[in-house]
């Protein structure tokens, strides 16, 4: 069965582009909006960096969130509004979103617009050391002798393999925040 357009007069979900770093504050504008519902969904996260682990908060998407309107009504409010760089259009056409893709994904994200995101360690994992005399150098996580604070990673250094025993916290890992939302 082909997708239906939405009419200009039926509310419908639409992917509005904001400012950088501004999706939340541009949602917050849009949502204040007559007949305007919108969804920004976010995740919090934290990452190991020079100062150790520091929390993060970002758009799941960068730089896009969803909006709720009917576009003969309510367009050029949405495309006007603070920190929207554009509605974004297709061919001439208003990118539209289904409704079942909003509910798949308020119920990814827990039904919360903010989601506590946790990069877990494993076995096998490649990572590099962020702090310390072994900053920069790469390694395989090989045990996990307390997954939430200390593995044994096998790394090269001084012309051979050694097996080194770090804390959770100096490690940066190939996984991304993202990469663990819609795993189940």
């Amino acid at each position: 069965m082909p997708k239906q357009e939405p009419t200009p007069s039926q509310p419908a979900w639409y992917v509005v582009h904001a400012k950088p770093k501004c999706e939340h504050l541009a949602a917050g504008m849009v949502a204040e909006l007559p007949e305007v519902q919108t969804y920004c969904p976010r995740i919090r996260f934290q990452r190991s960096t020079r100062r150790g682990k520091v929390w993060f908060m970002e758009a799941l998407f960068p730089g896009y969130f969803f909006a709720r309107f009917a576009p003969a009504t309510s367009f050029r409010a949405v495309k006007h509004a603070q920190n929207v760089l554009r509605v974004l259009e297709f061919g001439g056409h208003l990118a539209h979103v289904a409704d079942s893709f909003i509910a798949d994904l308020k119920e990814e994200m827990q039904h919360e617009d903010i989601r506590l995101v946790e990069v877990p360690i494993a076995l096998g994992d490649e990572v590099e050391v962020t702090t310390g005399p072994m900053r920069g150098l790469r390694g395989i996580v090989s045990c996990l002798t307390n997954a939430k604070e200390r593995v044994q990673i096998l790394m090269e250094f001084l012309g051979r393999e050694n097996l080194v025993e770090v804390h959770t916290d100096t490690l940066l890992t190939e996984h991304t925040p993202r990469s663990i939302i819609g795993k189940k």
